[in-house]
């Protein structure tokens, strides 16, 4: 009777889930599926039917590529860059802006504008001010603090680069990361902060031993999010770098997936490269999962 009863309300429930299933699975599931079978072939795009069955040898091709190899660590760098920064920088405009001061909807308001402004405009905006001739930054450290001689060329040095494209990753996400912070801060019961207060316990000990482990899971779900974002990171490489500029050294893994696709039309290597990002990003949620679970403990 109970496995009856659950059958029907199961197919009760199917007219009202089929049309978003059904869309689900022709434009996510099916895309996804054919990029897998892609990713073993030498694929034709113009005559598919031509094309070649070659295993796993896109996969090992990827692994052996040096290029590959120099995007990879590059994503993961900018990667551990720009998470602790957005988290660090984001904790503390959440803290501010969770402060009784006249105008806190304002300041929460313009602290979130960045997120909504165009990863293309930014971009290319970070990219003038970081021009090594005639760029906003050169001029404030050359003549306004003298503490450079020269204008250092950012956008040249495959380093330097990725300075204009690391605070640009930081700045763009300091306020969505504030705003989840500051949801977790607000349930947070307001009777603990008092109790704390009550038996001597100063700002700093009730943020290190009452608030921060009570953000604890949401420190977690931000730091998997972010993580995932940074190794899917593309727009700010892509137009500042033109792409791995100079000589292939600036990738990032998305960037040269597209390379790889749409300007090589190497369609088979190219899904293989998403296919090992898309099982670093799987482990990644697995990582997220096991830690969600964990109860906080202080």
């Amino acid at each position: 009777m109970g496995l009856r009863r659950s059958l029907t309300r199961s197919l009760s429930a199917l007219p009202f889930i089929l049309p978003g299933l059904i869309l689900f699975l022709l434009f996510v599931i099916g895309p996804m599926a054919h990029s897998l079978r892609m990713s073993f072939y030498d694929w034709k795009i113009v005559h598919p039917e031509n094309s070649v069955w070659v295993g796993l040898e896109n996969y090992a091709r990827a692994l052996n590529d040096p290029i590959f190899r120099r995007a990879v660590l590059n994503t993961l760098a900018y990667t551990l860059v720009t998470v602790p920064g957005q988290i660090a920088a984001g904790l503390l405009v959440a803290v501010l802006l969770d402060q009784s001061i006249r105008g806190r909807a304002f300041f929460r308001v313009a602290y979130y504008l960045p997120v909504i402004t165009s990863w293309v405009i930014v971009s290319l905006l970070f990219e003038y001010m970081f021009v090594g001739q005639a760029g906003l930054v050169n001029f404030i450290l050359r003549d306004v603090l003298h503490v450079i001689r020269d204008n250092i060329r950012w956008l040249a040095d495959p380093i330097l680069v990725f300075v204009p494209i690391d605070l640009l990753g930081i700045w763009k996400g300091v306020g969505w990361t504030a705003i989840i912070l500051l949801a977790g801060l607000q349930t947070i019961p307001q009777h603990l902060h008092e109790a704390a207060a009550v038996d001597g316990a100063g700002p700093v000990s009730r943020f290190r031993y009452l608030t921060f482990p009570l953000l604890r899971p949401t420190l977690v779900f931000l730091l998997v999010v972010l993580t995932i974002g940074g190794l899917n990171a593309y727009i700010s490489n892509l137009l500042i770098t033109n792409g791995g500029d100079p000589l292939d050294l600036t990738h990032f893994v998305l960037t040269l997936m597209y390379e790889a696709t749409f300007t090589k039309l190497d369609f088979g290597y190219g899904s293989a490269i998403s296919y090992l990002l898309t099982v670093f990003v799987f482990v990644i949620s697995v990582v997220q999962i096991r830690l969600l679970r964990r109860q906080v403990a202080f």
